[in-house]
């Protein structure tokens, strides 16, 4: 009679029932700019009036073309360092598992990350935020770091006020099939990241 794992070998553990299985995506550098920056300037847009309403004020009392101009050029500075900001994060080394060719392991406990059979990535769904659901696929909004994680004082503020929001864009054409969409559907609403 033979034993079972009696050299030393272990099965591979199958699938867990119910895991939703994606085709390889490589999400776009435009496409994510375009909807993080959406999402910033959406949610941001005031403050880029604090430095136009603050070089206004002398304008007020005393008019001058030279307190116009630098609101002006103050503000459009502001908002191209904040978009810059956001581009970033296409730019850096940290931020480049987002934009690699992926397939995605998805089930009830966790998001796994794959760029082949052996290398990956394990998310768990605390991670997540919250999702939604466009047109044409699900965003899941990753959450912010925490304050332990953030530095102190005036950096850990700035950190704070300024993040860049990062998410993971899954297209409904990378699902094998609709059932698997309405799958993902129903695992967002049970966690309670779906509106």
């Amino acid at each position: 009679m033979q034993q079972p794992n009696r050299g030393g070998f272990r099965a591979q553990q199958g699938p867990t029932p119910g895991t939703i299985r994606t085709k390889k995506y490589q999400l776009d550098k435009d496409m994510f700019t375009k909807v993080a920056l959406g999402k910033v300037w959406r949610r941001e847009w005031w403050y880029a009036m604090i430095p136009f309403v603050l070089l206004m004020l002398p304008a007020v009392f005393s008019f001058s073309w030279w307190w116009v101009a630098a609101a002006v050029i103050v503000t459009i500075l502001f908002v191209a360092l904040r978009s810059a900001q956001i581009v970033g994060v296409t730019r850096v080394e940290q931020g480049n598992v987002l934009f690699e060719k992926l397939t995605y392991d998805i089930d009830s406990r966790q998001i796994i990350m794959k760029r082949n059979e052996r290398e990956g990535m394990t998310m768990t769904w605390d991670m997540i935020e919250k999702a939604e659901r466009n047109g044409d696929a699900f965003l899941l909004w990753l959450q912010p770091p925490t304050a332990a994680q953030l530095p102190g004082g005036w950096k850990g503020w700035v950190a704070r006020t300024f993040q860049a929001p990062v998410f993971i864009h899954l297209p409904y054409r990378i699902f094998v099939g609709a059932n698997d969409v309405k799958l993902m559907e129903s695992l967002l609403r049970r966690k309670n990241l779906l509106a």
